[in-house]
């Protein structure tokens, strides 16, 4: 039993990633290749065409979308300066600096959000048009849920899921109170709330800008990277609050989490970002807590000198890369569940070659194809890292919620209460699993079906919903708003933007559904121009297999490799010296199927024979 990997203290031994000034433009094969999968699209989608050439295509508009669709709102004028690190650690930093050689800002909290859209097509719309037409109306008559429309290949842990993984990577913080919104409300309109409708504004970026004609922009409260800050905080106090110090370990009590201790929030879980906090979200923090802290108990069997610091450090690292596999490899494959989308996103974490390549000889060569991003150079391709307005806005998945839940019993199989959703969400989340117990719900969850992401299907218990802020929302109507406020490009600009062709009439965008492209037709007064993107994704005809539309596919084409691509502790650093190879076969031997069964080995028998955790469970 060895002491220590070589090369894990002091600071990373290889360097991060080029200026993006530096990066080379494209050479004579890719541009042939651009220019030629365009000409074909303008007939045939890549999900049209035979399997190999659809995945060639995705790699061309991979590549397309990183050279011009990353834009830095910091801009060239340098209005942040970037300055090097003194030393790169060989761990994740607590606020997300220290990441790159050259920026020590980059991907820190407390840094803009970028925009993937070009910053001339960024700017809101003005004032006066920002409700036209009402959002309040696109909620009522082409959001609001009419009947629930299930996803039937996946289960209620997948919308819990997302949430809890967008956590990590984005947040505006809390809303600005001054000047809200007004929204005006129709004469039939039976909002329950406070009349007129109003709406907090995006808290203002601090950061005031030096460039006179630069659109809106925004702080991101949480770090950018995927390093699991939903879990570990933003911030070096947050983080030392949910730790032991003692064996690298998170404090779990009884099996849970332990309450927030802030005024007014103990019915919420002391983790790294409670916002917005409900039943499924606790459960997802609380496992992979249990996870690295059995991460921190295999790590220190093996290196019994290690103090709390370095063991909790290496463990987040090991966690957090399960977290990001367990995204890539099942989660995304199961919400688009097509067998191209299969082998992209294995081919993304580990290359086109057989995995037992890999595992007895390592790396082949150092490009992204034969061996995946892992291991790979650090890249930041157009711009420097971090999360894009345009990928939040991605993000607005409400319709994948239910309005209530069947409990089930886990070891039987049998049907309980059904309970709403304002029954296990803000104040009565951790009163939901005192009452009901995680087995039960657990089991509960993966028997559940989500919502469907479509026209019709937003669900009621977020379209009237007690915040614990105080605010009461339709949460249908501060989506549509919150897109138009922070200048994301309505549907047609956005498709245009991804290199799609934009449709010609509101038939075309509906897919030729008569009620829908009425009412799409009516509310926006015949203007294609105007139809808000989220409006568009969810009436966009999609490939088969597609839980979202192909244009809202687009940003994570793009954003989902970024995440890992940029990142040093997934590319130069993602290594054994860093890692241990303990750590690094932790991550490879295990998935969410493992990770479920080591805390909760109760679930075996649902879990016999599912091969992915994020598709419905067996009922027993």
């Amino acid at each position: 039993m060895t002491d220590a990997p070589p090369h894990t203290t002091g600071t990373s031994t290889r360097p991060a990633a080029a200026p993006p000034e530096t990066a080379a433009p494209p050479g004579l094969l890719e541009r042939l290749c651009s220019a030629g999968f365009a000409r074909l699209n303008r007939s045939r989608e890549w999900h049209q065409l035979p399997a190999p050439l659809a995945l060639l295509n995705l790699r061309v508009l991979r590549d397309d979308l990183r050279r011009d669709n990353l834009h830095d709102t910091y801009g060239a004028g340098g209005e942040r300066t970037r300055r090097a690190p003194a030393d790169l650690p060989p761990y994740r930093s607590y606020d997300g600096s220290a990441y790159d050689t050259h920026d020590e800002d980059m991907g820190r909290v407390g840094t803009r959000l970028d925009r993937n859209a070009p910053l001339h097509l960024a700017f809101p719309d003005p004032e006066a048009e920002l409700m036209s037409p009402s959002p309040r109306e696109v909620s009522r008559h082409l959001l609001a849920r009419r009947g629930f429309i299930p996803a039937p290949t996946l289960n209620l842990l997948a919308a819990a899921w997302i949430q809890f993984e967008n956590h990590g990577w984005a947040n505006h913080g809390e809303n600005h109170q001054a000047d809200p919104f007004t929204v005006p409300l129709a004469e039939d309109d039976d909002w329950a709330g406070a009349c007129p409708m109003r709406i907090n504004r995006t808290r203002p970026d601090p950061v005031a800008h030096t460039t006179p004609d630069a659109p809106p922009t925004y702080e991101n409260t949480v770090t950018h990277w995927w390093d699991g800050s939903q879990i570990y905080g933003s911030t070096e106090e947050r983080c030392r609050s949910l730790r032991t110090g003692e064996s690298g370990r998170l404090i779990i009590r009884n099996g849970r989490l332990p309450t927030d201790p802030a005024p007014g929030l103990s019915c919420l879980d002391a983790t790294g970002m409670n916002s917005d906090y409900w039943t499924g979200l606790s459960l997802l923090h609380t496992l992979f807590a249990k996870e690295h802290n059995a991460i921190c108990d295999h790590l220190r069997a093996h290196y019994p000198t290690w103090d709390d610091e370095r063991l909790f450090h290496t463990a987040r690292l090991v966690n957090t890369a399960l977290m990001a596999k367990i995204h890539t490899v099942e989660w995304t494959p199961g919400i688009l569940d097509t067998p191209v989308l299969h082998r992209a996103m294995n081919a993304n974490w580990y290359g086109v070659l057989p995995r037992w390549v890999r595992r007895k000889y390592g790396r082949i060569g150092s490009g992204e194809m034969l061996s995946g991003i892992l291991g790979s150079p650090t890249h930041h391709h157009a711009a420097p890292f971090s999360m894009t307005e345009e990928f939040v806005s991605a993000y607005r998945l409400h319709p994948l919620i239910p309005d209530e839940l069947t409990l089930r019993d886990h070891r039987s199989g049998r049907r309980g209460e059904t309970i709403g959703f304002d029954d296990m969400q803000g104040a009565t989340t951790r009163t939901a699993i005192d009452a009901h117990g995680m087995s039960d719900l657990f089991y509960s969850f993966g028997t559940a079906h989500p919502g469907a992401l479509v026209l019709h299907n937003h669900p009621d218990a977020l379209r009237n919903l007690a915040r614990l802020t105080g605010e009461h929302i339709d949460l249908g109507t501060v989506d549509i708003l919150r897109d138009r406020e922070r200048g994301i490009p309505r549907y047609n600009a956005y498709r245009q933007m991804l290199r799609k062709r934009p449709v010609a009439s509101f038939e075309e965008l509906t897919g030729g559904h008569p009620t829908d492209t009425r009412l799409l037709e009516e509310l926006y007064e015949g203007r294609l121009d105007r139809v808000d993107v989220l409006v568009g994704n969810l009436a966009e005809p999609r490939p088969a297999g597609f839980g979202f539309s192909d244009s809202l596919f687009r940003i994570f084409i793009l954003m989902a490799s970024r995440r890992l691509k940029s990142d040093r502790f997934f590319t130069t650093d993602y290594r054994p010296e860093i890692y241990t190879p303990e750590g690094l076969e932790w991550i490879d031997r295990n998935g969410m199927i493992r990770v479920l069964l080591r805390h909760h080995p109760e679930l075996a028998p649902a879990l016999d024979g599912v091969s992915n955790a994020f598709a419905p469970w067996r009922n027993l």
